[in-house]
């Protein structure tokens, strides 16, 4: 074989397990079609990565000429009981480059048991209007205060985010300038973890990161749709045109991924991606392990509401792909030789990650980030397949508010 990057490595190494003279040698067939199996897989999962990292490579960084004139954005953030975080955010907002006249924010205070709505009014931002989803709080969600908020919009753009995310000065000029050079419908924006040096920190920043780059490459290249809520925006025509959340409210999460989607069956050739560093918006990762999981549960539990049969299929071959490493410690507790598959398996599957990720670290400018990416690997496989199990089963906890 001629393989000669670094993924590459992987199918000069692992073939030698099949030979008479590896450890594997002398077991029976059955074993050996596992050990065949998972050559397969990490074969897979290397020409999936690799159409990614294209992907992302090619998707050129933006940059914004000069501001059009004209236009009305309205920035729409959906709070519950963030009194301690909303502040900074309100506070970007003010000093956003952009002009003051050409933009407002609605905060839709979704029945906050604290004092989000005075913590909001002594910030001091013109522009600023606070409302109430037009629900009662008992059938209340994320989606139905974004559905107030667009209704009261004034703006021909609408600009979402989170109450505990901060954008840079020149986030809104952005985004509109990007929104009326493509005549976008719908555009996804980079998203970043501020990491505070503890190992779920990190963790979490790695993650969130290459799921980013994935997000980014899939977009671009109109493999699949994908994005975050705290930081997307489209057009108030295109959210009335598919009736906003109507057809997907069934579940409390999914504000951002199935709208998505549901505008890019109309709008094909108007979803895109904002490479662009002024346009990050940068948020804190979760503080505890029970909270992390909690929010990955909540992510994951709409993958079962995908209209967008792409994503379902890289998921379910992703979870697969994990899972078999379980599959292989369970079998090397047997059989002690297949302590090397599993390690071939976990070498193979950083070296076909690595050059990716680093990719996309040079974007957000955390590639001292990379040393540790090795170490999370096997974490990383087993909450990938433990957060697959719960989020199709159990439920979750959300702003004080327990959600199926």
């Amino acid at each position: 074989m001629k393989k000669t990057n670094k993924s590459g490595k992987l199918f000069i190494i692992l073939p030698g397990l099949l030979r008479t003279s590896s450890p594997l040698a002398g077991l029976d067939l059955q074993n050996m079609l596992l050990t065949g199996l998972t050559l397969l897989f990490l074969l897979l999962y290397a020409a999936l990565i690799g159409y990614y990292h294209t992907g992302w490579k090619r998707l050129p960084a933006y940059e914004p000429g000069d501001l059009p004139p004209g236009g009305f954005v309205t920035v729409v953030v959906p709070a519950r009981n963030e009194s301690a975080r909303l502040r900074p955010l309100l506070q970007a907002l003010k000093e956003q480059r952009f002009e003051a006249a050409r933009f407002e924010v609605i905060l839709v205070d979704d029945y906050s048991t604290d004092d989000t709505v005075a913590q909001a009014q002594a910030a001091g931002l013109a522009q600023l209007k606070i409302i109430r989803p037009q629900v009662p709080p008992a059938l209340s969600s994320k989606k139905k205060a974004i559905e107030a908020a667009v209704r009261e919009a004034r703006g021909e753009l609408i600009v979402c985010t989170d109450a505990d995310c901060l954008p840079g000065a020149d986030w809104l000029r952005t985004v509109y300038a990007f929104y009326r050079e493509r005549q976008a419908a719908f555009i996804a924006a980079p998203v970043q973890y501020r990491h505070t040096g503890t190992m779920l920190s990190l963790f979490q920043c790695l993650d969130f990161m290459t799921l980013q780059g994935i997000t980014a490459a899939g977009v671009h290249r109109q493999f699949h749709t994908m994005c975050n809520g705290a930081n997307l925006a489209y057009t108030k025509a295109a959210f009335e045109a598919v009736n906003g959340f109507e057809g997907i409210d069934r579940l409390a999460s999914g504000d951002d991924m199935l709208l998505m989607h549901k505008i890019w069956k109309q709008h094909r050739d108007r979803v895109w991606y904002l490479k662009s560093e002024a346009a990050i918006v940068r948020t804190a990762p979760m503080q505890s392990w029970k909270a992390f999981f909690s929010q990955r549960i909540r992510w994951a539990s709409k993958s079962g509401a995908y209209d967008d049969h792409r994503i379902t299929a890289v998921l379910v071959f992703i979870y697969l792909l994990n899972a078999l490493f379980i599959v292989l410690l369970v079998q090397a507790l047997r059989q002690p030789p297949y302590w090397w598959l599993a390690a071939g398996y976990l070498a193979g599957k950083t070296l076909i990650e690595l050059p990716f990720v680093a990719s996309v670290a040079r974007f957000y400018r955390e590639q001292r980030l990379l040393k540790y990416f090795p170490f999370f690997q096997p974490l990383h496989i087993l909450y990938t397949v433990v957060i697959g199990l719960l989020s199709q089963t159990g439920t979750y906890e959300w702003k004080g508010r327990r959600t199926k």
